[in-house]
């Protein structure tokens, strides 16, 4: 499955530019593009893509400090922001279900 730039921007809540900017900065993302030249992101790009939103946006990383990080902890940086996500989704549905009862 394949999502198109303005998807995955609506999905984070920015601009289309950013997403093309950070394509070009960021090695780990590698969206396919056809004849025309339009960007296709797969899931993996989507999971690489939340990580550097993470850092730059959540974390505050500049750039270059998000480069760095991704490079000295590739493997393990993306297992852990995982389970981050993982358990911040269960905790929300916890809460949810708090409050229903």
């Amino acid at each position: 499955m394949y999502y198109t730039i303005g998807e995955v921007a609506k999905a984070f809540g920015v601009k289309t530019s950013l997403i093309r900017f950070w394509d070009g900065e960021f090695s780990i993302l590698k969206p396919k593009k056809n004849a025309k030249g339009n960007r296709r992101f797969t899931p993996e790009d989507i999971k690489n893509l939340r990580l550097i939103y993470h850092l730059v946006k959540e974390q505050g990383y500049t750039l270059e400090g998000a480069k760095t990080y991704l490079k000295t902890n590739n493997g393990k940086s993306l297992t852990n922001f995982d389970i981050i996500c993982k358990l911040e989704s269960i905790k929300h549905q916890l809460i949810k279900i708090k409050s229903q009862i």
